[in-house]
């Protein structure tokens, strides 16, 4: 099967939310072992909030869903810069059991330290050091786009390809916060069965219309072997179709 692609644009951030977490449960529903790769940045904020409430939160099976993130800045979980600190504020902490909850173990001597960590911790979980296309390592994987046109800590210009490893080091990022990061690779991010993209607000405007001529990106490039759904708020679309 060849893979699919969507875009929805919707009326304001808050309908857009409700739809990624409309999607997101349902796949969790479809799967006998529900894994989901989150992201960090403003954009899911609202849409972690609704997993986090009445009546999406009692419709999630918390004691069997595994959750990662699909980059990390090298800080500690605690600081507020933290991708996976973000998703445990918003609720992971109050939902999800602890040992379902995959951090990058920032406590490693170095990203690429970590990045090794991390990979062993998916390889672990999947049950295999290859990724199978007819067997996802994501149920679904949620991403946002940098003003640049990154997705993760993939930035423009910058290596994506790590060999054969699901997840890398990288040591200088284009954009703020200028932190080392670790970020899944595209072989990874991609093995899911929908891959959402979540983009809201005028500040994106710029981007997405680059997205829209197909500019050479990361976030042109970066898809779900699957299913590729874009969601996406009127202010972020502009004058799109």
């Amino acid at each position: 099967m060849q893979p699919t692609h969507e875009l929805l644009i919707f009326d304001d951030a808050g309908k857009m939310a409700e739809e990624a977490a409309r999607r997101l449960v349902a796949r969790i529903h479809g799967s006998s072992s529900p894994s989901v790769c989150l992201t960090g940045g403003s954009s899911p904020a609202r849409l972690y909030e609704l997993l986090a409430t009445a009546p999406l939160h009692d419709e999630i099976p918390w004691d069997r869903v595994h959750w990662f993130i699909g980059d990390e800045r090298f800080v500690a979980d605690d600081d507020p810069l933290s991708n996976i600190g973000m998703a445990r504020r918003l609720f992971l902490d109050r939902c999800a059991p602890r040992e379902n909850m995959h951090a990058v173990p920032t406590d490693a001597g170095d990203p690429t330290a970590a990045a090794r960590a991390y990979e062993n911790d998916l390889r672990s979980f999947y049950g295999a050091s290859r990724l199978d296309p007819a067997r996802p390592l994501f149920d679904v994987v949620l991403l946002g786009v940098g003003p640049d046109g990154h997705v993760a800590s993939l930035f423009p210009g910058s290596p994506q390809d790590d060999g054969d490893h699901w997840v890398m080091g990288v040591t200088r990022a284009n954009v703020p916060p200028f932190v080392p990061r670790v970020s899944l690779t595209p072989p990874a991010l991609a093995s899911c069965r929908e891959m959402l993209f979540l983009v809201g607000g005028a500040g994106k405007r710029a981007i997405f219309a680059r997205i829209q001529q197909g500019e050479l990106l990361p976030a042109t490039q970066i898809h779900s072997d699957k299913m590729t759904t874009w969601l996406v708020d009127r202010d972020a679309a502009g004058d799109a179709p």
